[in-house]
C-alpha cells in the first residue's frame, strides 16, 4: 500500500542477502555436516562478529518499538540502563564466563548437572525451553503489527515471511550463518534507527530544538532518586533491574553461551563481550533520541488521542508513514530494520533450543534406555531440531495475535524465569555450601514466587505524560472526544498518588523490574538455607573447575592444606607404628 519500487528494492535485497548467507555456509566448509560445525562453528569465529551477534540476539523489534514508545510516553529515565551495562558486563566476564569456557559444554545447563545433578539440569533447561518459545512467538508477531501498518501486509502472512526466512537460513547454516547475519542485521538496525534521527534533526534545524522540545514536555528526566520499590523507573529500580537483567542474558542464556564457545579462547570470548557493550549502549541511545524524535514531531498532535493509531508500540511505523514515506526506499530500510531485528533474535533462539535438547534431553534419553552413550551424530538430527522449533516459534506467534494479553504475559516470563536461572548458576559457581536439595527447592520455589508475582493481580495502571492535540486538524473534535480520557487519566494519577495503597495489594505493586532480582533472591536465599540444613555428604569433594575463579583458588587452597594434614597424619602413624 505505502511501498515505492525503491522501498521494494531496499527490502527485497536485506532478504535475500540473509538466504544467501544461509545458502553460502552450508555449501562452504564442512559444508555443516557435523554438530562441530554446525552448532558451534568449529570454535573458530571472529571477535568483531560475535560481539554484533551479542547485541543481536536479544536487541530485536521489540526494542525498536517499546523502547522508544517507552521514551514518548514516560521520559528518558530508562536510558539509565545503559550505566547498568557497563558494570554487568565486566561482572559476566570475568565471574561467570571463565566456568562456562572451562567446562566447555554446548548446553549451558551441563554444567547444572555436574554441579547439582541432571534433576537440576532438567528443570533449568524446560525453564529456558519455555521461556524462549514464547519470547520468540512474541519476536515474530512484534513487527507484524509495524509492517501492518506501513505495507498494508496482513499479520498473517507477514508472521509466516519471517518464520520461513528465519527457519530456513537458520536450519541450513548453522550458528556461523546466524553470526554473519547477525552482523548484517545489526547494521540494517542502526541504518533504520540513524534514518529517522537525521530526518526528524533537519526538520528541526539541529538537535538543540530536539531536546528543547522535549524538556519543555517534561522528557527529559534523570532525577527520580526515589527508593521505594513500587516506583516503576527510578535510577534504583532500573540499575538494578538492569543489571540483574542484563548479566542473566549475557552470562547464562544459552543463546550467548553458545556464541562464547564458538570462539578458540576465553581471552578472544571474553573481547568479544566487552566489545558489544560500546554497540548496546550506542544502539539503546540511539533509540532514546529516536523516542524524543517522535516526541518533537507529534508535539502537538499526538497520534494515539488523534486515533491514528492504536497504542503506542505503533509510533514508529506511524512517523515512517508520516514522514519518511516520501522519501524513496526510507520505508523500505524502515521495514528491512523491523524484519532484520526480529530474524536476528529468532535465529539465535532457534539455534540454541535445538543444542539444548539435543544435549539436555535427546541424549540423557538414549542413554537411560540404551544404557551407552550415543554415538557421534551427523547435523541432520539438530537440524531438524532447528526445524522443528522454527515452526513451532512460528505457531505461537499465530496464537498469540489472538491473545493480546500474552504479549505482557510473555515479556514477563522472561524475566520471572531469569532470576531463578541466575541464582541457580551463580550458587553453583560462588558457594560452595549449596547442594543438589537446595538448589532444587530453591529453583521451583522461586519459580512459584515470581510467576505469582507476574501474573498475579490486579496491578496499578502506569499513567504515561501529558500530550496535546491542539496541532491536530480535527483538534476540536479530538479534545471532546478525549477530555473525557484525560479526566480519567488525572483521576488515575490522583488514585496513584494517595489511595493506590489500598487498591492493590503490595506485591503486585513492585516494579517489574524488580521481578527478577527479588526472584534471585528467594531462590539462592532458599538454596543456601536448606542446603545448611541438609548438611554435605561426607565424602563430597567440590571441584574447583565448576567455580569462579576466586572461589576455585580457595577451594584448592583448603586442599592443599587438608592433603599436607593428612600426609603429616600419615607420617606420625608409621613413625608411631615403628616404636
Amino acid at each position: 500500500m505505502y511501498l515505492g519500487t525503491a522501498d521494494f528494492v531496499v527490502f527485497g535485497l536485506t532478504l535475500l542477502i540473509s538466504i544467501l548467507i544461509g545458502v553460502y555456509f552450508r555449501c562452504s566448509g564442512g559444508k555443516q555436516q557435523t554438530n562441530q560445525e554446525y552448532l558451534l562453528g568449529n570454535k573458530n569465529q571472529g571477535v568483531i562478529p560475535i560481539a554484533f551477534s551479542l547485541v543481536a540476539s536479544f536487541a530485536s523489534s521489540i526494542s525498536i518499538l517499546g523502547y522508544t514508545s517507552e521514551v514518548y510516553n514516560y521520559g528518558t529515565h530508562f536510558f539509565v540502563i545503559n550505566v547498568a551495562y557497563l558494570v554487568s558486563t565486566p561482572t559476566a566476564a570475568i565471574f561467570y564466563l571463565p566456568v562456562l569456557f572451562k567446562n566447555n559444554t554446548i548446553s549451558v545447563y551441563e554444567y547444572l548437572e555436574k554441579r547439582f545433578g541432571h534433576t537440576t539440569r532438567l528443570l533449568a533447561s524446560m525453564a529456558f525451553t519455555l521461556q524462549m518459545i514464547l519470547y520468540m512467538g512474541v519476536v515474530h508477531y512484534a513487527p507484524a503489527i509495524a509492517v501492518e501498518a506501513v505495507t498494508g501486509f496482513p499479520q498473517t502472512w507477514s508472521i509466516i515471511c519471517i518464520g520461513i526466512i528465519c527457519i530456513f537460513y537458520g536450519t541450513i547454516g548453522g550458528v556461523r550463518a546466524v553470526i554473519i547475519t547477525d552482523l548484517f542485521q545489526t547494521l540494517l538496525m542502526f541504518a533504520a534507527v540513524f534514518a529517522i534521527i537525521i530526518v526528524t534533526a533537519i526538520d528541526a534545524n539541529g538537535f538543540e530544538q530536539i531536546y528543547d522540545v522535549a524538556n519543555a514536555g517534561g522528557r527529559i528526566q534523570f532525577s527520580n532518586f526515589n527508593i521505594d520499590p513500587t516506583e516503576r523507573h527510578s535510577w534504583f529500580t532500573v540499575l538494578i533491574g538492569g543489571f540483574f537483567t542484563h548479566i542473566t542474558l549475557y552470562a547464562i542464556n544459552q543463546a550467548q553461551v553458545q556464541r562464547y564457545v564458538s570462539m578458540k579462547s576465553y581471552k578472544s570470548a571474553a573481547t568479544a563481550l566487552m566489545l558489544s557493550c560500546p554497540i548496546l549502549i550506542a544502539f539503546m541511545s540511539s533509540l532514546c533520541l529516536v523516542g524524543l524524535c517522535l516526541f518533537y514531531y507529534y508535539r502537538d498532535c499526538d497520534p494515539i488521542k488523534e486515533g491514528r493509531i492504536k497504542s503506542a508500540d505503533q509510533l514508529v511505523p506511524r512517523y515512517v508513514l508520516d514522514r519518511l514515506n516520501g522519501i524513496p526506499g526510507l520505508t523500505g530500510l524502515f521495514v528491512a530494520g523491523i524484519f532484520s531485528a526480529s530474524l536476528s533474535t529468532v535465529s539465535a533462539a532457534v539455534n540454541s533450543l535445538a543444542a539444548v535438547t539435543l544435549e539436555d534431553y535427546v541424549k540423557p534419553a538414549y542413554k537411560y534406555f540404551y544404557k551407552t552413550e550415543m554415538q557421534t551424530l551427523d547435523a541432520g538430527l539438530t537440524k531438524f531440531l532447528a526445524l522443528t522449533y522454527g515452526f513451532v516459534c512460528l505457531a505461537v506467534a499465530l496464537l498469540i495475535r489472538n491473545y493480546e494479553s500474552l504479549l505482557t504475559a510473555c515479556f514477563t516470563v522472561f524475566g520471572v524465569c531469569g532470576g531463578p536461572l541466575f541464582a541457580l548458576f551463580t550458587a553453583g559457581m560462588m558457594i560452595p555450601a549449596v547442594n543438589e536439595l537446595g538448589a532444587i527447592v530453591g529453583f521451583l520455589t522461586g519459580l512459584v514466587f515470581c510467576f505469582v508475582m507476574g501474573f498475579g493481580g490486579p496491578k496499578p495502571k502506569s499513567v504515561p505524560l501529558p500530550t496535546s492535540i491542539q496541532g491536530c486538524v480535527n483538534s476540536n473534535f479530538t479534545a471532546v472526544i478525549y477530555g473525557t480520557v484525560d479526566a480519567i487519566n488525572n483521576t488515575a494519577t490522583a488514585s496513584a498518588q494517595t489511595g493506590n495503597s489500598t487498591d492493590y495489594n503490595y506485591l503486585f505493586k513492585i516494579s517489574y523490574m524488580y521481578y527478577i532480582v527479588l526472584g534471585f533472591g528467594v531462590t539462592l536465599l532458599l538454596s543456601i538455607l536448606v542446603s545448611l540444613v541438609a548438611g554435605q555428604p561426607e565424602d563430597s569433594t567440590p571441584d574447583p573447575d565448576l567455580f569462579t575463579p576466586l572461589v576455585a583458588r580457595h577451594i584448592r587452597n583448603r586442599l592443599r592444606q587438608e592433603e599436607t594434614v593428612y600426609m603429616y597424619d600419615m607420617k606420625k602413624l608409621e613413625e608411631l607404628e615403628k616404636s
